[in-house]
């Protein structure tokens, strides 16, 4: 009879030990998982990186924003200028038109390449004839080419050119500040009037006519002597 309660009370611990065994399998399991698992933790690292991308794409964005928006401060502000910019070009274009309608109907003004020269009716000194042709937003002729040298002689007129050697003796050089390069000289001048110690002396240049020779023409002569006289004007607006 002990032995039979024995054995009885032998199976009532395996019974006990086994259900202990159990539940503490049961809270270890569900202990271990209450936390998150491998992949819930990479995806809150997924939607932290992404948040951050966010934020620097909108800092990113608030920048662009604002330096555009300052461009675009920055050219309203320049409309005025340009607007003003523009109506000078306009009316500098319109002059410019007026300048050739009336040069194209005046018979004084002869075209010639890209170039207009006015021809004189009447007889001044150089610098008085120098002084007309500012006037009228030109200057004394320059001669650059043959082309141009034979174009002035085939006016057959003898006019003032802009050619002076008032500033230093010997040394002659156009109204425009260059030196004399191409000379189209008549034979045996400049002479000064003959002596280098001639005063006042032969310091402008005029051109002869009717001499047969288009290449050599000029001659140097007292700037007082009252001469026709050629303005030119060269401006490529005008074309």
């Amino acid at each position: 009879m002990d032995d039979y309660i024995n054995e009885e009370v032998v199976e009532i611990d395996k019974v006990i030990e086994e259900n202990k065994n159990g539940a503490m399998r049961r809270v270890t399991t569900e202990t271990h998982h209450s936390g998150p698992d491998g992949s819930e933790r990479r995806l809150y690292r997924m939607v932290a990186v992404s948040f951050g991308m966010l934020c620097v794409l909108q800092v990113a964005l608030n920048i662009s924003l604002r330096l555009e928006s300052d461009s675009l401060t920055e050219e309203r502000d320049q409309l005025p200028t340009s607007y003003n910019n523009l109506t000078k070009e306009r009316d500098q274009l319109q002059r410019e038109k007026d300048d050739l309608m009336e040069k194209s109907s005046n018979p004084s003004w002869n075209k010639f390449e890209s170039c207009w020269y006015f021809v004189s009716t009447e007889g001044k000194t150089w610098n008085e004839s120098r002084q007309d042709c500012v006037a009228r937003g030109a200057d004394l002729v320059i001669i650059n080419s043959r082309k141009e040298q034979r174009f002035l002689f085939a006016l057959n007129k003898r006019f003032w050119i802009g050619l002076t050697d008032s500033e230093t003796e010997g040394f002659w050089k156009w109204v425009d500040g260059t030196p004399l390069i191409t000379r189209y000289w008549v034979n045996n001048q400049p002479n000064n009037g003959g002596s280098v110690s001639t005063f006042p002396g032969e310091d402008c240049v005029g051109l002869r006519d009717g001499q047969g020779q288009p290449e050599k023409t000029w001659n140097d002569l007292n700037c007082a002597e009252k001469l026709n006289w050629i303005c030119e004007l060269c401006n490529n607006n005008l074309l």
